[in-house]
């Protein structure tokens, strides 16, 4: 039996006989990019009914049909973990979005701040960058990604049961050990390369949920920090365990 060359993210459910419609763009991939032809294997998950194994029914240059033949893998779900990032230059966004992905954060969630109050975020390029990491890296899961929006207003309707991981610059060459036990929701907040104003700063501090946290002895650049976050919080809290 062939090995699949291509694993396809579709927004259809998946089950035993099921035929999925490829879209355009779908079609000219696997006919035009991959060639691949009648009878070939593609591996397919929708973030819901885990991993399966179809076939190329019909292959067209605009069109296509697969057929689902068996589940190669059950459903797996990321620890429940949101990063909050402010928005970089978008190549480097990009690959923090990807990495994200490939470390299970559940949820990616830019954010303005007094120093970082721009929109260039895109919401609908970034989920595109989510999907395309997911199917790189054997996920059966992908994150949502959310339209960009103030800390204040998002501190504002935080949720006090999700613990706040504060990447906090301010303690750098602190080591690195986050307080806290496994289990529960969290999140992880990475501010903006110009840091925090002095007043968000303070309420930070004074929020009961958020927990200042230090990623060691270096300051690190604002998607090294969020991946080495994300590192950090999975080896003591996550699924790393």
């Amino acid at each position: 039996m062939a090995e699949p060359k291509v694993r396809l993210h579709i927004d259809q459910p998946l089950r035993p006989g099921q035929a999925v419609a490829l879209s355009e763009g779908q079609a000219n991939y696997l006919f035009a990019v991959m060639r691949l032809a009648a009878g070939d294997p593609v591996l397919l998950f929708n973030g819901q009914d885990g991993e399966w194994r179809a076939e190329v029914a019909e292959a067209g240059k605009r069109r296509g049909v697969l057929v689902c033949r068996e589940q190669t893998r059950p459903q797996a779900m990321p620890p429940d973990l949101w990063l909050l990032f402010t928005p970089l230059r978008k190549e480097r966004t990009a690959f923090l979005v990807e990495k994200a992905v490939e470390l299970g954060a559940a949820r990616l969630m830019p954010i303005s701040t007094r120093y970082l109050a721009g929109d260039r975020f895109r919401a609908d390029k970034e989920r595109a960058h989510a999907v395309e990491a997911a199917e790189q890296c054997g996920a059966t899961f992908v994150p949502e990604v959310a339209e960009m929006q103030p800390l204040d207003r998002l501190l504002a309707g935080w949720d006090a049961a999700r613990r706040l991981y504060w990447a906090d610059e301010g303690l750098a060459g602190q080591g690195a050990d986050w307080p806290g036990s496994p289990g529960g929701p969290a999140a992880i907040l990475i501010g903006p390369e110009g840091g925090f104003a002095p007043d968000e700063r303070e309420r930070l501090r004074a929020l009961p949920f958020v927990i200042p946290v230090s990623l060691g002895p270096r300051i690190l650049r604002a998607e090294t920090a969020a991946l080495a976050a994300l590192v950090l919080w999975q080896a003591r809290f996550g699924d790393w365990r």
